[in-house]
């Protein structure tokens, strides 16, 4: 049965798809017999598998997936080995894994209609050199995430780069116990971005040419909240790319010029960063209520839509803040800065839970922090269609309790 399966895969067997050789349509016979071979590898694969995608450009036109637990898919390189989904008739991924104990290493992917590598529910996933990219640049239509695990545990990703994504390069969501470190991410909407997770370490990345550069969200209706994240030492720079998600996606409402954006999520600790040349502002923190979709219907009454626990020190934040994205910033920013001035670093929408006030403050444990000399907090009272903004720094005069370094659990 199996076989039957694969020779379905492999030869294209609707008329729509083949030519008339009876090879899949776009591909020669070699490259049909090269994913025939690959697909039965991800088929056939059994725990301590390795799969060696060997060096070459290698075209697919269907989606590799992965359902085995301790696999390994290694390439020869990035510049070698080369998976170019360009002309995929069936997927929309470019490899899907479920499973644990999974490492891929060393290769590309590229021009996925979808996502390019997700792993959905998997424990100790790691991600090492591997690239992924849409080749005809930043487009809607190109694939949502690049690098994509979701409800999973101990995930490495390192070494590894991301180009053209339309919502996040590097998108890890719902997950536990995560590093990032030593990426690139470019020309995507976002960056990195880190969604409902709890514990995760990024750190020693760029981040640049993107609409946002390090996102750290919680959005509504999913299986957990996040929170727990520190961002370190990144090079955050000139993330000043125009928005071009799909509309009605969660980043669609991302400004361009948006260096780390902190939204609705709590304990993050920002520090040792390079953040430069973001220009609607180097550093914001925002509310669910500042979104383009906080009023759809259905949200969970649970959901925290606030800000909590943000501690931000001994960064390095240069430029920035001259040309916000939006008519109601750059109005705000003329009005309170002039013509050629420029917001300060640290952009706040000035949402705050009211209802947990304490002498017209956070609890101790819940406050905006800020110790990094000289910068400046700008609340632009969002609440109040920004009426009465303040650049007022006492409130963020604290110090928060610093979150343990992620360290990942042991493969059994």
């Amino acid at each position: 049965m199996r076989q039957f399966f694969v020779a379905l895969m492999a030869s294209g067997i609707a008329a729509c798809t083949q030519q008339g050789s009876g090879t899949p349509q776009g591909l020669t016979a070699d490259e049909a017999a090269f994913q025939k071979h690959l697909q039965e590898q991800f088929l056939d694969a059994q725990p301590g598998t390795v799969i060696e995608i060997p060096a070459g450009r290698h075209p697919l036109d269907r989606v590799l997936t992965l359902r085995a637990n301790g696999v390994t898919v290694r390439g020869a390189g990035t510049e070698q080995s080369v998976l170019s989904f360009k002309n995929e008739i069936s997927g929309p991924e470019g490899m899907l894994v479920y499973g644990n104990d999974f490492t891929v290493e060393n290769l590309t992917i590229e021009d996925t209609k979808g996502d390019g590598l997700k792993i959905n529910d998997g424990d100790h996933i790691t991600i090492r050199g591997v690239r992924v990219v849409w080749t005809g640049g930043p487009r809607t239509t190109n694939g949502a995430y690049g690098i994509y695990p979701v409800k999973s545990h101990n995930i490495l990703i390192e070494n590894s780069q991301v180009q053209g994504a339309s919502d996040a390069g590097i998108y890890v969501g719902q997950s536990t116990n995560v590093i990032v470190r030593n990426c690139q991410a470019e020309q995507n909407v976002a960056g990195i971005e880190i969604e409902n997770t709890i514990g995760a370490d990024v750190h020693d990345n760029t981040a640049t040419g993107n609409t946002g550069g390090i996102l750290v969200f919680n959005m509504p209706n999913l299986s957990q909240p996040g929170h727990s994240t520190r961002v370190f030492h990144n090079k955050v720079l000139k993330n000043n790319l125009a928005n071009f998600a799909a509309r009605g996606a969660a980043v669609a409402s991302v400004p361009a010029g948006a260096g780390v954006v902190v939204n609705s999520n709590s304990k993050v600790e920002i520090f040792d960063n390079d953040i430069a040349d973001n220009q609607t502002a180097n550093l914001i923190i925002s509310a669910y209520f500042s979104t383009n979709y906080y009023n759809k219907p259905g949200i969970d009454p649970h959901y925290d839509p606030y800000p909590r626990a943000i501690f931000v020190y001994d960064n390095r934040f240069s430029g920035g803040g001259d040309s916000p994205d939006g008519l109601d910033l750059k109005t705000l920013k003329v009005a309170m800065f002039g013509l050629n001035g420029h917001f300060p670093d640290i952009l706040w929408d000035g949402y705050r839970d009211e209802k947990n006030l304490v002498n017209g403050q956070p609890p101790p444990e819940e406050r905006i922090c800020i110790q990094n000399g000289s910068v400046i907090v700008l609340n632009a009272d969002g609440p109040h269609k920004y009426k009465n903004p303040s650049t007022d720094m006492a409130a963020y005069k604290c110090e928060l309790p610093k979150l343990a370094p992620i360290e990942l659990a042991a493969r059994s």
